[in-house]
């Protein structure tokens, strides 16, 4: 036989296995038809001990309505806005990104790399570091250093995805960026 014939066959075979299973599996006698009652299932001790979740009505409790949370807000005072951290300015230079490709990988500090997250990897920053990440527009973007990197001549920090897309940097795959330590 060649390789589609034995497929096909293995096919058939596996087809006719799951019919003849079918009942055994779903509890129900293959001999009742249409009018199928369930077939008594043997439970060992083990199995009748185990807990089971039958809704009731029983201690309800309401979710608050907006009357109740009314009655019981508390007062909080707001700090005011400051000015935006611009944080200790430590250079510029080129700013790279990287994505996809690396998504779901390993990152030095151990983390798993998320494409849609706001991070970066810095040659010498500390893990955890707080970084803007401003470019020549003056457009900018808080990421937070997670790798090592660029290991690529000449720039200072690789940003996911999400980050190098809000600042413009996607379609190039480069651009001068200013950074400035928030931490």
């Amino acid at each position: 036989m060649d390789g589609n014939t034995t497929m096909t066959v293995r096919a058939a075979v596996a087809a006719i296995a799951l019919l003849a299973l079918g009942g055994s599996i779903s509890g129900v006698s293959a001999a009742d038809g249409a009018g199928a009652v369930p077939v008594a299932v043997a439970v060992t001790a083990d199995e009748a001990a185990l807990p089971r979740f039958e809704p009731t009505t029983e201690n309800f409790v309401p979710i608050e309505t907006p009357e109740v949370a009314a009655e019981t807000a508390e007062i909080v005072e707001i700090a005011p806005v400051e000015a935006e951290d611009t944080g200790d300015a430590i250079g510029g230079g080129v700013a790279s990104w990287y994505g996809r490709e690396f998504a779901g990988r390993r990152t030095a500090s151990g983390e798993r790399f998320d494409p849609a997250g706001y991070t970066a990897a810095h040659r010498t920053l500390p893990f955890g570091s707080r970084v803007r990440v401003t470019n020549a527009a003056g457009k900018s973007v808080v990421v937070r250093i997670n790798d090592r990197g660029p290991f690529h001549g000449g720039r200072v920090i690789d940003l996911s995805q999400a980050a190098a897309a809000d600042l413009g940097i996607v379609r190039a795959g480069s651009g001068r960026v200013e950074l400035a330590v928030l931490d």
